[in-house]
């Protein structure tokens, strides 16, 4: 009975389960089918999710579109920034011109070679050599942008989406206008690209080969200037008085000549265009200089300030002396021009100084440095007209004998002279001795030496009147400066300009001097050698231990480091300020030149160390040294050192000011680095290191101003009226101009005894420069009056 009814509920179990299953299997596609109908729109989107991730959309294809079309456009964008390919082609067609010419020069026979010009075409391949290196280095960087463009348009070319744009019909349908847009501008890239290709190859090419043709002829000309050496000892041409060869003795004609000359001399001024511009800007400089400095004379009616000087060469209008200054310095920025543009600058140079030496020679002087205008201009003028080489020769020979005959009679007549003119002598036996080895030298056929010893007497003697005269300008600029500054700034105008030539002129000398003989060397055609040695020298690294330097950074270490002092030292000068005496009132100006010349000496120092090369690392080991030796026994000099910068910024001490350092009173000279000077009444300069200063206790009687109270102290005899007396001292006093009359005098009247009483006058001083004086003139004044009142004095 129990199993049977049982059955009934096991079934309505089962039944229950099969129609819960079959509900819920339904229910997504009857929820389905309800969506569909109640929102058709949204089943594409309900979809979209489930599709697969890797198939390709039209913007995915447009996007790769968009590349290639940016890759064209670049092109077109980089070869326009080839900006500089016409400027290249038009430099190498200049260089090969010049290279052309120089070789044609160079292979004539030897006898019509000019060793300056030879010297001339070397500096010229330099910088054909460096330009065309300039060219070939921006034509390889074109190559490389354009090879980096090819480069990316290959990597496109295997893109397989692109690919399928250009195989698949529908999508070339798809795509049809981006791909004729494409297929127009792949026309313009191609040509492009196939046109900067050909011309940056082209260029390479012709620059590469204008290197190989420089460096053969370095070789050519190097190897011509070392056998001129062995050449011009050996015969090269007939002696003077034997028969002529017709065929070598033709004349080359003057515009043949001239043409050729100016070719080669267009090239090198082309290439060489910098040396002068800086030349002609040191002209404008000196120009305005001297312009500016008499005008501002000229504005404060003060011109005649100037005349104690008696300047021989500057005038208010420096347009004579400008042109000599550049004139005289030419050689130095162009020391192998070619000889025709050397020559037109000594004929130029020389007749400047004619003229301005006119009106400022002795007459029978004048005339003798005419005759020498004649000898320097005379040869080159026939040498011009391309006559032939044997009466070339015969031109020289006469002009050489002419030359030191002239040279014998006026060193004869200077050597009895005593004066400026003494200086010239040494040249004046150089002129000689030159062109009495010219005469031997042509007379033998070395006709090499013949033009140098003839050039070079003739261009030394011009150097030095030319450099002697510049530097007596410079110096003339400098006392012009001094002065223009002084009334400017309302010093004194006089001064001790003595100390000041001497001590600019010494230092013109030296580089007049030095300029003139590297111009001598230069025509010597020695100079390129000895400077290549000295050079090879300085540049030698030495090592001591691990320390690693070379002679040349030495060298220029100390070059430098004298500069800045020099600079520091003499600055002032160009302020005005000569450290004379007579400036009082100008405390700041000195300070501030103080500070100047700090900066100067620690920025010459570190100048020094950065342009020497000099290791860093072994200078503090030079430091860590110079420490133990300040702990040892420099204490004393740095601490002056430091005291120094210490007074020159607290200013506690300032150039002017009258102190009292323990028993010496005097007003301060001189603020130095080591010590200050302090000048007493009586004229003594006591030198005080800095660091006893800072350690003693220092009376500014001028630190916030220059007033001084002064005091009189006298006795009178009794009897007196007591104010009448003080009245008769209080105008007394107020009767001095150097009295401050805001503060009132104090008078002090004391009995000494039955008959005297003691009288005390404090009374304030303008300005403590001119205590004593005010003190005397008050004095006497107060002793009148009393006496006119039958007051006695004790």
């Amino acid at each position: 009975m129990k199993i049977k009814s049982s059955l009934p509920g096991i079934s309505r179990i089962v039944f229950l389960f099969l129609f819960i299953s079959f509900y819920f299997s339904s229910s997504p596609v009857y929820a389905q089918r309800t969506r569909a109908k109640l929102n058709p729109r949204d089943k594409a989107a309900d979809v979209s999710y489930l599709s697969d991730s890797t198939l390709l959309t039209r913007g995915d294809y447009l996007a790769r579109l968009q590349k290639v079309f940016e890759a064209i456009n670049k092109v077109k964008v980089t070869t326009a920034s080839f900006y500089k390919t016409t400027a290249i082609s038009g430099y190498l067609k200049q260089d090969e011109d010049a290279i052309a010419l120089i070789k044609e020069r160079l292979t004539q026979p030897d006898r019509t070679l000019n060793l300056q010009n030879v010297q001339m075409y070397q500096t010229l391949l330099d910088e054909l050599e460096g330009s065309n290196l300039e060219c070939l280095e921006d034509l390889n960087g074109y190559e490389k942008k354009l090879n980096g463009l090819k480069t990316n348009i290959l990597s496109l070319r295997k893109d397989t989406v692109l690919l399928k744009i250009f195989t698949v019909d529908s999508l070339k349908r798809i795509f049809k206008p981006q791909l004729i847009e494409l297929r127009n501008k792949k026309l313009m890239m191609d040509s492009l690209i196939k046109s900067n290709t050909n011309l940056i190859n082209s260029l390479q090419a012709r620059t590469s080969a204008n290197i190989i043709n420089v460096k053969e002829l370095q070789y050519t000309t190097d190897s011509q200037l070392k056998a001129v050496g062995i050449k011009a000892f050996g015969k090269e041409r007939r002696y003077l008085w034997e028969t002529v060869n017709q065929s070598a003795n033709r004349s080359m004609g003057f515009k043949r000549f001239i043409k050729s000359e100016q070719q080669i001399s267009r090239y090198y001024f082309v290439y060489t265009r910098s040396s002068r511009a800086l030349l002609i800007f040191l002209g404008a400089v000196f120009f305005f200089w001297v312009f500016f400095n008499f005008k501002s004379l000229i504005n404060r009616k003060k011109l005649d300030a100037v005349e104690s000087f008696n300047f021989l060469f500057i005038r208010p209008k420096p347009y004579q002396i400008s042109i000599i200054f550049i004139l005289t310095l030419a050689p130095v920025f162009d020391l192998l021009a070619p000889a025709l543009y050397i020559e037109a600058i000594h004929i130029l140079l020389a007749l400047s100084l004619t003229t301005l030496l006119y009106k400022r020679l002795p007459r029978r002087i004048f005339y003798q440095w005419c005759i020498f205008v004649v000898l320097l201009i005379a040869p080159v003028i026939l040498r011009l007209l391309g006559i032939p080489p044997r009466y070339q020769r015969w031109n020289l020979l006469v002009f050489s004998m002419a030359s030191m005959a002239f040279g014998l009679l006026t060193y004869l007549k200077l050597r009895t002279q005593t004066g400026k003119y003494r200086i010239f002598l040494p040249v004046g036996i150089i002129f000689i001795a030159f062109n009495f080895l010219a005469i031997l030298c042509n007379l033998f056929g070395r006709f090499t030496l013949t033009q140098i010893f003839y050039t070079t007497a003739v261009s030394a003697f011009l150097h030095a009147v030319s450099l002697i005269i510049l530097a007596g300008m410079i110096t003339e600029a400098f006392l012009l400066q001094i002065k223009s500054s002084r009334i400017r700034k309302h010093y004194p105008e006089h001064f001790d300009w003595e100390p000041v030539v001497k001590s600019i002129r010494g230092l013109l000398n030296i580089i007049a001097f030095l300029i003139w003989l590297t111009l001598f060397l230069v025509n010597l055609n020695i100079f390129n050698e000895l400077y290549t040695t000295i050079l090879t020298v300085l540049t030698e690294k030495r090592t001591i231990g691990t320390l690693a330097f070379t002679l040349g950074g030495i060298v220029l270490f100390l070059l430098i480091i004298w500069t800045a002092n020099f600079l520091q030292k003499y600055i002032a000068y160009f302020f005005g300020d000569t450290g004379d005496d007579s400036l009082d009132d100008n405390k700041g100006e000195r300070s501030k030149l103080i500070v100047t010349r700090l900066v100067l000496l620690i920025g010459g120092f570190l100048l020094a160390v950065a342009a020497s090369g000099l290791p860093i690392d072994k200078i503090t080991v030079v430091l860590g040294a110079l420490g133990v030796g300040i702990g040892l026994g420099l204490q004393n000099i740095v601490s002056n050192f430091v005291s120094g910068i210490i007074l020159i910024f607290d200013k506690t001490l300032r150039i002017g000011d009258v102190v009292e350092l323990s028993d010496k009173k005097g007003r301060v000279k001189e603020i130095g680095i080591r010590a200050s000077t302090l000048l007493t009444d009586e004229g003594a300069e006591i030198i005080i290191p800095n660091g006893n200063i800072l350690s003693n206790n220092i009376i500014n009687w001028t630190l916030s101003n220059n007033q001084m109270r002064i005091t009189i102290s006298f006795k009178l005899a009794k009897p007196f009226v007591r104010e009448e007396v003080e009245e008769l001292i209080k105008s007394a006093i107020a009767s001095n101009e150097n009295i401050l009359q805001n503060k009132e005098a104090r008078i002090i009247m004391s009995p000494a005894s039955k008959t005297s009483s003691n009288v005390n006058i404090y009374f304030w001083c303008k300005d403590i420069s001119v205590s004593e004086s005010t003190r005397s003139t008050v004095n006497a004044v107060i002793y009148d009056q009393l006496e006119e009142k039958g007051i006695e004095i004790l």
